[in-house]
């Protein structure tokens, strides 16, 4: 499989502690200076380009706390050759800024929801936000900002019951939205213990159990390794994205990229490679296209169990 998707954390601050990314501040926050401007992550990106990406996705961090954010996405849609340009984002700020992202080229949109009972997701995330983010979800979908796909992290003794997932996957058959169950993966020893993983079957069973059998959709929902379903006569959808009970290197076709710009392979990978460096020294574009091919031969070759990072910030990075 070519790559052809890259990822960009364009900032790892946060207005969030979520349990199972940063729920004591720990990150260190890449100072300003440090951080690409849009003009050289627009040169970084546009070299991509050349190089195959064809679909860009910005994460972070909480990418909505970026100063100009609006005119990043703008900068990053006048690309030719970007077929797909998307983000993730926790929904906070969402409302507010969905119709300038959709009008400055942004196509779609995740949101990351763990839970829809209120108290919960404040034990979650650290704060009572879900009113907000409720509402960037619905501004979304009446902006066009689609397919909108919520990502659920499931933890144990958090929101593994089984009205809590259930009341998750019923928001894909009441809307047009895509209901994704990722499968807790801990990343440092500030997170929530790998005990705490509840395998996707176990949280399909419970989907199905309330909803019926679950039937498999032909339509492509994105560019990652969920797999996809459907409850019968729902409006959206179901995906799993099963990261800790299954590998999926070989199938794998992006690259990820911090603010700072470096590239990984992989969110698990010893190796990064600075681009950033390179742009700011001013190298010329057939230097940092033969840098980027090497870079991406690399990406071929990698699995987790090749180079494997036993901890590391998933914010700095964008899960």
């Amino acid at each position: 499989m070519g790559v052809d998707y890259l990822r960009i954390s364009v900032t790892n601050r946060c207005n969030l502690q979520c349990v199972y990314c940063d729920p004591l501040g720990s990150c260190v926050i890449t100072e300003c200076e440090e951080a690409l401007t849009i003009e050289e992550m627009k040169r970084a990106v546009g070299l991509l380009v050349t190089c195959g990406i064809r679909k860009v996705r910005i994460t972070g961090g909480e990418p909505l706390l970026k100063e100009n954010v609006v005119r990043l996405i703008r900068a990053l849609a006048d690309i030719a050759g970007i077929e797909d340009l998307s983000l993730t984002t926790n929904g906070v700020f969402l409302e507010p800024l969905a119709a300038e992202l959709k009008a400055a080229g942004l196509q779609r949109i995740n949101v990351s929801v763990d839970s829809m009972d209120r108290e919960t997701y404040r034990r979650i995330t650290g704060f009572d936000l879900l009113p907000s983010v409720a509402g960037g979800i619905h501004k979304a979908m009446e902006v066009n900002l689609k397919p909108v796909k919520i990502n659920s992290v499931i933890v144990k003794g958090l929101n593994d019951s089984d009205d809590q997932i259930t009341a998750l996957a019923e928001m894909s058959v009441h809307f047009p939205i895509v209901v994704r169950f990722i499968e807790y993966c801990p990343t440092n020893t500030c997170t929530r213990p790998a005990a705490d993983y509840l395998p996707n079957r176990v949280v399909r069973t419970i989907i199905e159990r309330e909803f019926g059998l679950l039937s498999g959709v032909v339509m492509v929902y994105g560019n990652g390794p969920a797999l996809y379903f459907k409850i019968r006569d729902s409006a959206g959808a179901i995906g799993f994205i099963s990261g800790r009970s299954s590998i999926f290197c070989q199938s794998c076709s992006r690259l990820r990229m911090t603010s700072d710009g470096k590239l990984m392979p992989c969110l698990y990978s010893l190796q990064t490679y600075n681009l950033g460096k390179l742009i700011r020294n001013e190298a010329s574009d057939g230097q940092i296209q033969n840098f980027l091919k090497t870079v991406i031969r690399g990406k071929t070759r990698f699995t987790k169990l090749n180079s494997y990072k036993e901890e590391f910030c998933m914010c700095g990075i964008g899960g």
